[in-house]
């Protein structure tokens, strides 16, 4: 006879967490805790005043920017203050007001003026945190507020292509024309001529056929129509869609790099449709030196002067300069350039250049010493009629006394502010096509205080009323339903204070108080279950466990079918629409973290392992 021996019991412990489990439970809610935190204390507007790479850090923080001297200077603007901090190169200018940032920046700038060697020096619009220094340290800061709760200034730009596409039909008509003339082809004519495309007609059917040919090869993104030996040539529509998406990205990552150099931190640059631009700049009220910044289409170029010919450029007099139809070398070779003041007391504007350009003003100004060059400033700017007209000047012409390097020095930009103006913008690089703001809209720091009172107030409100109804409807189990509602709102800012980029806005707000109601309607959907399995008559253990296990799929497949929805308004939305989808997807994922595992993590420990029959919870 066999004998065997019995096989361990397999059955599995109903409604028990495991260690680890419960471990990451605590550890999760215990960061999203420390996350949120900085945001309940707050922030104040502040100044921060940064050192240049070249400005010396004993004149910034012992001399010029003193704290007793710095706070006695502002005092005496009445602007008031908190406190003023300092490190080795940062002083932070604390205030108690947000709209006397505007006045309290423009003290400072005039303090930095006043010494031309501290050009470098930046002064830039920030927020500090209120939060205890122990929060600070740890990297944690509160969440980013939006333009509607911060207040500041959103532009809405339009990226001029017609100016793009005309640059380019001009370029392929002159490599055509380079053709014709290389292979002598005589009496050939252009018509038609426009942004879109030109004709040419030719002497015979072979030219023709030839000049087809060379299209095909060298501009394979134009359509070419052959009639009776005249060829008609278009833009194609993808090349058009391609010109202009990289046109948009690139005036974007310029006017990224401007608002850089402006000192503003916390904006937002983004595309919306297909060639404008929506720039959102959080704590700005005086909007007056970005707007000038973000839509100049400044740029330097430097060009032989001759005695006849070329082409000619007034200079700041009026008087016509005749300079060389092509120039030597154009901005977009400048790496660096810094405004300051020359041996003679007048401003100047230092200019680096890359590799490249070295080489070329290296080789120019060797061959040409003794001879003048001259520097013209072009500018985009729209008539009365609304078109968009360049305006070209000589801004100085100088002998060349030797030959030129990498780096050298350009004079006659005017006074020291618009020096500096064009030394931003060149560093900043110079827009590949013309933008018009057509939208401006500001929104003071008052009202932003008062949409985030309204909007907390309503979610203050919405919170409330839902841990009552659900304190009083399901009794014990609506305490567990109203601590799991709590830890996922801690949850949900902790998230937000965390994500880099995440934002909340006024629509986020709404988004937080409909996330109140998708929190209870998980544990609601729960309880309803492990009641219907109490009538059952199961066990109050087996009724949770039971009650748990159907109802996970339920929510699940919910709120996979809403997260889709966030993602999509996320994707295809801007500005307002994305604060919404973002607060939406966030506290889908942290309503079903607190509603199915934080809530049966409760439940388990105190009614998981009650065995009795027709009870109610």
């Amino acid at each position: 006879m066999n004998v065997h021996k019995p096989r361990a019991s397999s059955k599995r412990t109903l409604n028990q967490y495991s260690f680890w489990q419960y471990a990451v439970l605590i550890v999760t809610l215990s960061i999203m805790l420390l996350s949120a935190l900085p945001s309940w204390f707050g922030e104040s507007p502040a100044l921060q005043i940064n050192q240049g790479s070249e400005a010396r850090s004993d004149k910034l923080t012992h001399v010029q920017f003193e704290p007793l001297k710095l706070q006695q200077a502002l005092i005496k603007q009445g602007i008031e203050l908190k406190e003023i901090k300092q490190d080795n190169t940062t002083t932070w200018v604390i205030l108690s007001n947000s709209e006397q940032m505007p006045l309290a920046k423009n003290a400072l700038l005039d303090m930095v003026g006043k010494q031309g060697e501290n050009s470098d020096i930046q002064v830039a619009l920030a927020s500090v945190a209120n939060a205890p220094r122990w929060l600070t340290h740890l990297g944690l800061k509160p969440i980013s507020l939006g333009l509607d709760l911060r207040g500041g200034v959103q532009f809405l730009l339009d990226v001029d292509m017609a100016s793009v596409y005309q640059n380019q039909t001009d370029e392929v008509q002159k490599g055509i024309n380079h053709f014709l003339i290389d292979n002598k082809f005589r009496r050939a004519q252009f018509t038609d001529l426009s942004a879109e495309g030109f004709s040419v007609t030719l002497a015979n059917a072979k030219q023709a056929s030839q000049l087809r040919d060379f299209v095909h090869e060298q501009y394979a993104n134009w359509k070419v129509v052959n009639k009776d030996n005249r060829l008609t040539l278009s833009r194609l529509e993808a090349e058009s869609v391609a010109l202009r998406n990289m046109t948009v990205q690139q005036n974007l990552q310029i006017m990224r790099s401007r608002i850089e150099e402006l000192g503003i931190t916390e904006a937002s640059v983004q595309r919306q449709g297909d060639q404008r631009i929506r720039i959102e700049l959080p704590g700005v009220q005086d909007p007056a030196q970005a707007k000038n910044v973000i839509g100049a289409t400044a740029s330097l170029a430097f060009y032989e002067v001759v005695n006849n010919g070329g082409k000619t450029l007034p200079d700041q007099n009026g008087n016509l300069i005749h300079v060389n139809q092509s120039p030597v070398l154009t901005g977009e070779h400048i790496v660096d350039a810094r405004a300051n003041f020359g041996e003679m007391g007048m401003p100047e504007v230092n200019i680096s250049l890359d590799s490249q350009g070295g080489k070329m003003m290296a080789d120019f100004s060797g061959r040409h010493i003794g001879k003048p060059m001259a520097t013209a400033y072009s500018e985009y700017s729209r008539n009365e009629k609304g078109e968009v007209v360049q305006t070209n000047k000589i801004i100085s012409v100088a002998t060349i006394q030797s030959a030129l390097g990498s780096k050298f020095r350009i004079t006659g930009a005017g006074s020291m502010q618009d020096a500096q103006s064009l030394a931003l913008l060149l560093r900043a690089g110079s827009l590949t096509a013309p933008v018009t703001i057509v939208e401006e809209r500001t929104i003071g720091p008052t009202l932003g205080a008062e949409n985030i009172t309204n909007g907390f107030s309503a979610l203050a409100l919405g919170l409330g009323l839902t841990l009552l109804f659900m304190a009083v409807w399901y009794r014990r189990l609506g305490w567990v339903a109203n601590v799991a509602l709590l830890a996922n709102m801690v949850m949900l800012f902790g998230l937000l204070a965390l994500i880099p980029g995440a934002v909340l806005t006024l629509p986020g707000i709404a988004g937080l108080v409909l996330t109140v109601g998708m929190a209870v309607d998980t544990n609601v959907l729960i309880f309803e279950r492990i009641r219907d399995k109490l009538k059952d008559g199961n066990s109050v253990a087996m009724s949770i466990n039971n009650g748990f296990s159907s109802a996970t799929s339920t929510i699940l497949d919910a709120n996979f079918t809403t997260m889709i929805t966030a993602i999509v308004l996320y994707t295809i939305g801007n500005g307002p629409i994305q604060g919404f989808a973002l607060t939406l997807g966030l506290g889908l994922l942290t309503s079903m973290f607190t509603g199915i595992f934080a809530s049966r993590a409760m439940i388990n420990w105190f009614w998981g392992k009650d065995t009795r029959r027709n009870v109610s919870i």
